[in-house]
């Protein structure tokens, strides 16, 4: 690339990409939400996963020999 390339390049990119102005930190300290919202999720698993899970079941009643593919994939 020559030199008037790179000044071209330099100045689109400033040009798609203006500077960050303003306070970029959280006003607050985000940690005590993120340990709240980790401790209020239940173990339950969904309806769909106990749905996946009987499909699973009745494939492998269904064809046997599918068993060990499962199994390699866990």
């Amino acid at each position: 690339m020559s030199t008037n390339d790179e000044l071209h390049m330099k100045k689109l990119l400033q040009q798609a990409l203006p500077p960050v102005e303003g306070n970029l930190e959280p006003g607050r300290d985000l940690w005590p939400s993120v340990l709240r919202r980790l401790d209020a999720k239940t173990s339950a698993l969904p309806w769909f996963d106990w749905a996946l899970v009987a499909g699973l079941i009745a494939f492998a009643a269904f064809f046997p020999a599918s068993i060990p593919v499962f199994l390699y994939y866990l």
